[in-house]
């Protein structure tokens, strides 16, 4: 699920927060971090975005890369 666009702010601490992200050539805006963890390579981003579902982006600090790990399914 890794073919993805995401449209990021670096805050100020420089850091890379997603605002909007394209999969499969829908663009989808955040409405919502919910959640954020970091590992040792990873920041990892919960959040739920425009059409009320809730994603996991990952943003590969040592490649520069974003890649959509999880989208949660209507129920």
């Amino acid at each position: 699920m890794n073919n993805v666009v995401v449209e990021a702010y670096a805050g100020y601490k420089g850091e890379e927060t997603p605002r909007a992200f394209t999969h499969e050539g829908v663009r989808h805006e955040v409405r919502e971090i919910v959640e954020r963890w970091y590992t040792e390579r990873y920041s990892y981003f919960r959040l739920r975005a425009d059409d009320g579902r809730r994603y996991v982006l990952r943003y590969d600090q040592d490649e520069l890369r974003w890649e959509l790990v999880m989208r949660e399914e209507d129920r």
